[in-house]
This record gives C-alpha cells, structure tokens and sequence, in this order.
C-alpha cells in the first residue's frame, strides 16, 4: 500500500486539513507534543479499518462539530483507490471504497453495509489492522513492548503477532468434534443392539399372519351369504317405500292445492278494495289540479329570486379578492424596503472595516521589501540543492540496485533449495506410489463386478414395477365392472325393472334369472379382484428387497470415480518421475553457482564501480542542508507580508464596490415608499374595488322576500304528489278490473283440481294398507352382515399392521446394515480429529512455525542491528534450556523459553543492562524485522513504514546511526514516515510535515 492523499474533516484537533504524499519518500512528521501528530497517523487507521485510540466511536470527532470524515487515497498493484469513511455524533458509521477508472473519475466498489465494503477493503490493501499495526506501524509506546515480556511469555506474544490462534481455534474445533464423534460412536452402538432385538420377533409374526389369513378367508364365504338375503328382502322393502312416497306426493299435492284456493280467494277480495281506492280519487280530480297549478307559480317566483342571488354572492366574492390582492401588494412592498434598508446597513458597516485596514499600508510596504530580500539569499541555496539532489537520490537508486540483485540471488538460492527438497521427495515417493496403483487397480476390478450386478439387479425392478402397472390397470378395470353390477343389481330390485337387451318389462321368472347371473358375474369379478390385490402386495414385497439391495450396491459404489481419479493420477505423477530427477540434477548445478556469486560478491559490478563514482562527486560539491533550511525558515516567517499586501488590495476593491453599490440602493428605496402611497390611494386595484361595491348596490337583492317565496312553495309540494297519484289511478282503474275477473276464474278451476286429489289419495292409501313390512327382518340381517364386517375390518386391520411389522422389520433390518457401516466410520473420523487436534495444538504446528521463523527472525534484526550499531550487537534467540536438576535421580529437563542474549564487544549480557539508547536501538531492529516477516505471512510487500516517536533517548551519535539505517532500508519501502519532536532529527530528512496547534485546530504544512 503506497498513500497519495489524506483529507481530514473535523477528526480529533483537525478541523480541515490535506496532505499530499505524492513525492514523499522520507519524510519527517514533526511537531509540539499534543499538536496531533500521531492522529494524523490515526486517521489512515480510521479511514481503511475504523480503528483508533478513541474509547467511543463519537471520541474522535472533533468537540465544535457533530461530523467527521475522512478521504483516504492510496495506490495498491498498479490500482488507485479511494476509502470514505465518515460518521455523525449518534449515528452509525458509513464506509465507501472506490477505485479510479479516469484521473478526476472513481468507480464504487462498495458493497451492501459496512461488514461486507470493509471485507473489499481489507482484499484490496492485503493485510488487515492486526497485521498492519504490527508491520508497517511501529505505534507510540509499543516499540519494547516484545523485549519487556517475560522470556516465557514472548512465544505466546510472537504467536498472536503471527496469527497462530488461528490453529488453537482449529485445535478447539477438532477437539469439538472429538467429543462430538465419541458421543454419536456411542448413540450408534446403542442403536445397533436395539435394532438388533428387533429382528428377534420376525418367525412368530410371520406364523400370526398365516393363521390371520385363513381366518379372513372363512368370514369372507359367510359374509357373502349373508348379502344376498338382505338384497332380497331391501328390495320388497323398497316396493313399499315408493308406495309410501307415493301417499305423501298425493298428501302434499292435496295441501298445496287448498292454500292455493285460500290465496286466490285473498287476492280477490284485495283487487276489489284497490278498485274502489281508484274511484275514490278519481271523484276528486277539481281540486287536485287547482293546487297543482298554484304550485307551478310559486316554482317559477322562487326561480328568479335564486338567480339574482347567485349575481349577489358572485359580485362579493370578487370584491372581496380585489382587497386581499391590494393587501398581498402593500405587504411585498413593504418587505423590498426592508430589504434595501438592510443592505444599506451592511455597506456602511463594511465600510468602516475597509478603512481600517487602509491605514495599515506603510508598514506592508516596508515588510514586503525585507521579504524579497530574503527569497533573494534562498535562491542561492536554492540552486546549490538542486546540484545535490540529483547525486543523493542517484545512490539511493544504486544502494537500492545492488540490494534488490542480492536479494533476487537469496531468494532464487530459497528457491532452489525448495524446488530440490520437493523433487527429491517425490523421488522417494515413486515405490509407494507403484504399491498404490496395484491396491487401486484391485479395488476398481472388485467395483467394476458389482455395477454390473447393480445393473442386473435394476433391469429386475423395472421390470417388476411395469408388471406392478399392469395389475393396478387391471385392478382398476374390476373396480369398474363391480360399480357397474352393482348399479345394475340395483336397478333389477326396483318394481318395474325391464330387461338390460331388449327394454322390455321383465316377469318374476326372467327377473330372478337376470338376477342370478349378475350376482355369479359380480362373485366372479369380486374374486378375482381379491387374487390381484394379493399379487400387488406380493410384488410391491419384491420391489422392496430389490431396492434395499439396489441401495447397498450403490453405497458400495461411491468411491468407484474416486479410485478412477486416483488411478489417473497415480500413473501420470510414475510417468513424470524420471523428469523429476533430470530437473533435480539441473537445480543442483545451478545452486552451486548462485551459492558462489554470492560468497564471491562477483554480481553487480557496473552497480559498485558507479556507486564509487557517486560517492567522490558528493565529497567535491560543498552543500549545507542546514543553512538552506533556515533560509526557507526565514522566508516562512516574513511571508505573512504577502497576506497584508493582499488584503490591503483586496480593501481598496471592496471600497469601490461600497461606492458603486451604495447610490442605487438609496434611490430604490425613495421609489418602494413611493410605490406604497400610490397602490393604496390612485390604482387599479382600487378602482375595481369602488366598481365592485356600486355593483352591489345595484342588484337590490332581498333575503326576506327570497325565504318567503321558499316556504311557500314548500307547503304547496303535496299537491305535486297528489296530482302524481290522480294520473296513475286513470291508468290502472281498467287494469285491476281485468286482475279482478282472471282471478275469479282461477278460483274455481283450482276448486275442481283440490276434489280430484281427496280421490286419488284415498286409492294409494288403500294400496299402501295392503303392503308387507319388512323392516324387522332387514335391521337383523344388517346388524349380522355389520357386525361380521366389523370383524373382518378387524382381521384386515390386523393382517396390516402384520405385513407393515414385517415390512418395518426389512427396514430395520437395512437400518441396522447402515447403522454397522455408520459406526466404522465414525469410529475412523475420531481417530483422525484427535490426531488433529495434536497437531494443531501448541506442540504442533505453532512449535513448528515458531522455530521455523526465529532463524529468519535472527539474520534479519543482526542484519539492521548492524546498520545502526556499526557492527558492535548481535543478537540470538534461543527457544530451550535445561532446568536445573535436584537429585542424581530426577536429571535436569528441557523447558520451553524464548530467550534473547545481546551480545556486544564486552560479552554477552542481559538487555535491561543496556542503556535507553542502545536498548531503543535494539528494539527497533527488532520490531523492524518483525514487520518485515509478518508481512510477508501475509503474502504481501510491505511498501510503507511508519515510525512514531521513540527517537528521544538516542544521542547524535545515535540519532545518526538511526537516520543511516533508515536511509539503508529507504529503497525497500515507497513511503517512510517518522514522527518526532526533536529539532536535530527532523532537520535530517529530505521533507517533513509540519503539524502546528491552532485556535481553529491543528493545521499542516509541507517543506522540502
């Protein structure tokens, strides 16, 4: 991650500020302690991780605002992004990440919440915060935070440091799944012994359904028997029902036809009261229509009157609009002065202010004099930088040259040992592998026998299930043909059945023969239907062994195409084991010459003969950094003579204006006091204003008279009704005339139906008297076929839940197979995850990371040291020591530490007996190379550096040697910042940043 620009907005002491990175290679942030140094810092922490030093989210906005937000753009593989964060006070954070598609252009790559835009932040930049504070970010305060733990303690730091919780978390979940695995291995055992109880009980209930379908077979004979009686005698039974319903018909017809007699009689005597209504109204046709037209006058008066009020109301309304507009006039006129009138205020008051800093122009002058002066001694220095500046950053580029060749040779020297390690490996591999390939092989023989049994055994169940089709079609066909007997049996017991061929009455002889052979068609069609019903059974049993077996072969066959993929990679990693040894010989004579070039130091030459030539330039050319720096400090200083210059022309501007603003505004306001008294007394407004009231006046409108005429008209309405009423009586007095004689004709034919009915009522009654009753005998015949069928439900009931018992057995009989195979597995997965779990435990991996990471360590804080301390300390780890033992008998053991001896001219002693100079130094080439190695377990470069403070307790033999090593390590990163407050550090680097306290907030500024 390379940073091009921070814009900060109310965060912490800043209120607005920005910076720039772009041409910062070194660079020095400096300042009093508390003008916000290391916030700035913080800010980049906030914007890409929401991460800061604040206790509460709303700590870090600034104490006069309510928002704060941060813009953050940084380059990372060749791609320009931009991060966004920002908050309220009470509010939740919203985050935005972008990258640049254009330079004044950004595309949004942010996701649907804060959780998911931060996961895209943390893949674009590679590292997340952990990492990054550990790594690129040496914080205030944390540089000997590894040095002061104890020697037991420091493993556990290098672990969280290094991210090795990951493999105690992995540990936990293996030991979770221990535990889990006991348990179910102990769940399966207990299911296996019961389901294996289970299968004990199949031989007794195969003989209980044996016996249970002899009996159903016995009751079924009788149960048929017993049928046919009760059919016959239901049959007489129905005869007298239709005679029964039959006198009922005859009963209700009787009733209907007396009500309807009594209705029509009603009607009549109601039609000749309607008659005489009609002749009552009709004899006062006179005086009906005197007040008709009575009312027809008062309509018409009250018509007119409505109209001139509606005139009336129209002409007030309008006046009353024509004054609210007048109003709505003077009310905006009067607000245009009071505008005016405020302006003219403002003018005279900015006046005063304008004069005031005229006054102040014979100093400006004088301070703008020593000001050229100064920048006059700049440019002189000026130009002799620009001679230096180009060798300096020439032998950074070579230093960085040379470097980056001994690296490009280390590291292809790691990879060629790895490369050998790997080859050699599967060399030794290639016998096992043979073996392999002749287990496999043996094993896809055996798989490949049992498909094809699997595909014998699935031809038989599909052709057992097309034959379980066919059944159920013909089970389907019986169930038809027996609705339809039955149908047919039906309509032959009914009293006057006829012939099913020839639609002809049938006889008591050809009646009972029909009925014969449709009873012996039904016996059949029901037997047979019986004997399907116990094939499909049979089958559906067949079926079900078939797929229990389908279902085992096919378990047995899962790993058939990972034994393929196994085969196929077996034999192509044997076929490219003889290229594997031709490349380990190649590797091994390139090593040996990578090894030499470097012991040699023979690469690079054109790099060290110019790096020579470099150094002897920088030795002729006389440049002092110093005293450009002071010289730029005195311009700084006297630059605020340009700022009073500025203002003092920016006054005279603002007093031309007031003069060229100031005429206009005082004639406009006599106009707007002159546009008041015109609008009220001489306008158009109040002209149609006096028009509207002579209007008014006018129309001469009178409400009494108008109410009047209304409540006489309103007691007039009624003859409108009574009018209404007469014509309709002419209408209708012919048609309840007509009504009257058509009902006296249907009375007396209904009269002669209602004598008919009493006739053929008695006759059926006699018929109905003459019946047989044989509903004793029919309750007994159903109470016996009822209860033989209640106990043939019973032996059905029965013979089912024992075929679901047996049926339920053969599924507990493939539980209990699976239940076997379940438990040799879980069994085998306990094994492996309490294997894992040791070895993700802290003997495990992490031991093995540690110590694979404490030699890279080693070399690579001995290599700074050396830079910083001339040579003088080395540094070593040691991870074990012997505890001292009591006794012959119990010897000394091997402990787990994480010791660090310093080593120096004088010996080996502990670090707290080193000074705070040498102690930092130490601390720092060891937090250094820490960073390094953790970011690259992270996978990424580590491109930024940030140092905060620490610098104090080294004197200017330190502080040189500090500056060396960071200038010795600067072609390694793009961008190094170092926070300080010490004058004689800061004046050391190439830029710094100014960071100053202010009353409107900390405010920054970049020197070079």
């Amino acid at each position: 991650m390379i940073p091009v620009h921070l814009k900060l907005k109310n965060f912490l002491s800043y209120r607005e500020a920005s910076l720039d990175f772009r041409g910062l290679h070194t660079a020095c942030i400096c300042g009093p302690n508390g003008s916000g140094k290391s916030s700035l810092l913080e800010a980049i922490t906030w914007a890409l991780w929401g991460q800061s030093r604040a206790a509460a989210d709303d700590d870090i906005i600034n104490a006069a605002a309510e928002e704060v937000r941060v813009d953050f753009v940084f380059v990372r593989d060749r791609n320009t992004y931009r991060a966004i964060r920002s908050k309220r006070r009470g509010h939740t954070a919203t985050l935005d990440l972008q990258v640049q598609t254009a330079p004044d252009r950004f595309r949004t790559l942010s996701g649907r919440g804060i959780r998911p835009t931060q996961q895209r932040i943390d893949a674009a930049i590679g590292i997340d915060y952990d990492t990054f504070v550990n790594s690129a970010y040496l914080r205030q305060g944390r540089a000997d935070e590894f040095m002061l733990r104890r020697p037991s303690e420091r493993k556990q730091v290098l672990a969280d440091l290094l991210k090795l919780d990951r493999y105690e978390a992995l540990a936990e979940r293996a030991k979770d799944f221990t535990r889990q695995l006991k348990a179910q291995v102990e769940q399966l055992e207990r299911q296996a012994n019961d389901l294996s109880a289970q299968l004990q009980d199949r031989q007794t209930i195969d003989r209980e359904s044996v016996l249970n379908a002899e009996q159903l077979q016995e009751l079924q004979v009788a149960q048929e028997r017993d049928r046919c009686q009760l059919q016959m005698l239901q049959a007489r039974e129905h005869q007298r029902l239709a005679l029964e319903q039959r006198v009922s018909w005859h009963q209700q017809q009787l009733t209907i036809a007396e009500r309807d007699c009594q209705r029509l009689g009603r009607d009549r005597a109601a039609t000749q009261q309607e008659l005489a209504r009609l002749q009552q109204l009709l004899t006062r046709e006179g005086d009906v229509t005197a007040g008709y037209r009575r009312c027809l006058e008062l309509q018409r008066e009250e018509a007119a009157l409505s109209q001139r009020f509606q005139a009336y109301q129209g002409a007030e309304q309008q006046l009353l609009h024509l004054q609210r507009q007048q109003s709505d006039r003077l009310n905006k006129l009067q607000l245009q002065a009071q505008a005016v009138a405020t302006q003219l205020t403002a003018l005279e008051a900015r006046e005063c202010e304008v004069r005031d800093v005229l006054a102040r122009s014979p100093d400006v002058a004088t301070a703008l004099a020593d000001l050229h002066a100064a920048r006059s001694h700049l440019e002189c220095l000026e130009a002799l930088h620009q001679q230096a500046v180009p060798l300096l950053q020439r032998r950074q580029h070579v230093q960085a040259d040379i470097d980056r060749s001994r690296a490009r040779l280390v590291a292809r020297l790691e990879q060629l040992h790895a490369t050998s390690a790997q080859l050699s490996t599967r060399v030794a591999q290639a016998p096992k592998m043979r073996s392999q390939a002749i287990v496999v092989e043996t094993e896809l023989k055996e798989l490949e026998t049992k498909q094809l049994y699997r595909q014998r055994v699935q031809e038989k169940g599909q052709e057992r299930r097309n034959f379980q089709e066919r059944l159920q079609e013909s089970q389907r066909n019986y169930q038809k043909l027996l609705a339809e007997l039955e149908r047919k049996l039906e309509l032959l017991e009914q009293q006057g059945a006829v012939c099913p061929l020839c639609d002809r009455p049938l006889d008591a002889l050809h009646k009972q023969h029909v009925v014969a052979k449709t009873q012996a068609q039904r016996q059949e069609a029901q037997d047979r239907f019986w004997v399907l019903r116990e094939q499909l059974a049979t089958c559906e049993r067949e079926l079900q062994v078939l797929r229990g077996e389908y279902k085992k072969l096919s378990q047995d066959l899962a790993p058939f195409d990972e034994l393929l993929q196994q085969r196929g990679q077996l034999a192509v990693r044997l076929e490219t084991t003889t290229d594997v040894c031709e490349r380990l010989k190649e590797l091994t004579a390139e090593r040996a010459g990578v090894e030499q070039s470097l012991s040699v130091g023979s690469f690079a030459p054109e790099l060290h003969t110019e790096l020579a030539a470099i150094d002897a330039e920088l030795a002729e050319l006389d440049y002092s950094e110093e005293a450009r720096v002071l010289a730029r400090s005195d311009v700084e200083r006297q630059r605020r003579a340009e700022f009073e210059q500025a203002k003092i022309e920016d006054a005279r501007r603002q007093q031309a204006r007031i003069d060229r603003e100031k005429p206009p505004l005082q004639q406009e306001s006599r106009d707007l006091q002159k546009a008041v008294k015109q609008l009220a007394t001489d306008s158009d407004l109040a002209r149609e204003i006096a028009t509207c009231q002579q209007q008014l006046v006018r129309l001469d409108y009178d409400r009494d008279r108008h109410n009047n005429a209304i409540a006489a008209l309103r007691e007039s309405q009624p003859w409108l009704l009574r009018h209404q009423q007469l014509q309709q009586a002419r209408q209708q007095f012919p048609l309840v005339q007509d009504r009257l004689e058509q009902l006296t004709t249907n009375l007396q034919t209904r009269v002669g139906e209602t004598e008919q009915l009493r006739a053929e009522l008695a006759a059926a009654t006699e018929q109905l008297a003459a019946a047989a009753d044989d509903r004793a005998a029919i309750a007994s015949a159903e109470c016996r076929v009822r209860d033989r069928r209640q106990h043939l439900d019973e032996l059905l009931a029965r013979q089912g839940r024992l075929d679901q018992a047996l049926a339920h057995l053969d599924t507990v009989s493939i539980q209990h197979e699976r239940a076997q195979r379940e438990l040799s597995v879980a069994r085998r997965q306990n094994r492996v995850y309490r294997e894992l779990a040791q070895a993700f435990g802290k003997n495990g991996i992490q031991a093995c990371a540690i110590e694979t990471l404490l030699p890279q360590l080693e070399a690579q804080t001995n290599h700074i040291l050396a830079r910083l301390t001339g040579n003088q300390l080395h540094v070593q780890f040691l991870t074990q020591k012997a505890s001292k033992g009591r006794s012959k008998k119990q010897p000394a053991k091997t402990i787990e530490t994480l010791e660090i001896r310093i080593a120096d001219a004088r010996g080996t002693r502990p670090y707290e007996t080193y000074s705070g100079g040498e102690g930092f130094r130490i601390n720092f080439a060891i937090r250094l190379a820490l960073a390094k190695l953790l970011a690259q377990q992270s996978g990424t470069t580590l491109q930024m550096l940030i140092v905060d403070e620490g610098f104090g307790t080294q004197d200017a033999e330190g502080c040189d040697r500090l500056i060396a090593a960071i200038d010795a390590i600067a072609p390694d990163f793009a961008c190094i910042l170092a926070v300080t407050h010490m004058p004689q550090f800061k004046e050391a680097f190439q830029n710094r940043i100014e960071v100053r306290k202010t009353d409107s907030g900390s405010q920054l500024g970049i020197f070079g």
